[in-house]
């Protein structure tokens, strides 16, 4: 087992950031006669192909994972109707990623997805019963109120709420239930990463790609005799996948909560990014909306490590 560096950490989540940024940037630079499902599929199994190298490494390699667990019929069976659920969602929240950065606008779609402590928190809350201070009940309300004003485009007015906003909100929504599933199993099962990374995304590839052969079955081979949209679903497949490895192997070094905090500021990379190659306009009230959405993450992560370190003390002995 490696030991864990903070250096690494620190260097790893830095190249999540920066990927993170460029994502939607891939995006929305693909060829525009080209949907968000079509995209969706074809990116997803870009994933695919790139996680079955690391995937057949580690069988050969011994680490059997999951294969070589000795489960009962229970519990097998939970686990493979739990990953097809989760496969599903996230195949579903792929398409929405998508179509939410097509139609809200890069930056204001990577904003809303900075949502992801809010729902995290609810979870938290109804679920785990966790109580909140009144410190960390305070900079949620903040970051709602920030969102809002972001999703009506800075008028605050609730006629104003961009429904595009709110697809792309439905993102981190629907990545806190997913998560929340795939920590109880790395738990309770030896899965390693690189096995839930390849079921993610070939599970993503199916459920998208029955979607797409429902509802526009002309437009795969399309999309498959165009190079220059394929080059897009590629590099885009590429960045998603590497940013989920990297991420992984980031937080075996430091803590979620500092990879986190890195992490952050994505979306002022993708700011910058949407004004050189996309040509966006960024308005003053995204900024300002972006700056309270960083703060608050920052605030409730300070305060989480602040509860855990009471707890922690607590429990030592005096």
């Amino acid at each position: 087992m490696v030991a864990p560096r903070t250096g690494t950490g620190i260097a790893l989540s830095l190249v999540c950031l920066g990927i993170l940024g460029v994502m939607p940037i891939i995006s929305n630079s693909r060829p525009p006669e080209f949907d968000a499902l079509g995209f969706a599929v074809f990116l997803s199994l870009w994933q695919t192909v790139f996680a079955i190298p690391l995937f057949a490494w580690e069988l050969r390699s011994g680490q059997k994972g999951v294969f070589g667990a000795s489960l009962d019929p229970h519990r097998t069976r939970r686990t493979v109707i739990l990953g097809i659920g989760t496969g599903a969602v996230f195949g579903l929240s792929t398409y929405l990623y998508v179509f939410g950065i097509e139609k809200a606008g890069a930056v204001s779609a990577a904003i809303a997805i900075q949502a992801y402590p809010l729902f995290a928190i609810l979870w938290e809350t109804i679920f785990l019963k966790r109580r909140k201070t009144n410190l960390e009940l305070l900079l949620t309300g903040a970051l709602i109120a920030a969102l809002y004003y972001l999703g009506t485009g800075g008028t605050w007015r609730i006629d104003g709420l961009s429904p595009w906003f709110l697809v792309a909100l439905s993102v981190p929504f629907l990545w806190s239930i997913a998560h929340v599933i795939i920590k109880e199993e790395l738990v309770r099962t030896p899965v390693t990463p690189a096995q839930i990374t390849f079921f993610r995304v070939a599970i993503s590839s199916v459920f998208l790609g029955v979607i797409l052969l429902i509802v526009d079955p002309q437009s795969i081979a399309v999309a498959i005799r165009r190079p220059d949209f394929q080059l897009f679903a590629l590099l885009m497949g590429l960045a998603y996948y590497v940013e989920l490895i990297i991420w992984f192997y980031a937080v075996r070094h430091i803590d979620i909560s500092l990879a986190s905090s890195i992490t952050t500021p994505w979306p002022a990379l993708t700011m910058i990014l949407a004004v050189i190659f996309l040509s966006d306009r960024i308005e003053i009230y995204q900024i300002g909306a972006f700056i309270v959405v960083a703060a608050c993450i920052y605030g409730l992560m300070l305060a989480e490590l602040r509860k855990e370190r009471m707890r922690d003390a607590r429990t030592q002995p005096s």
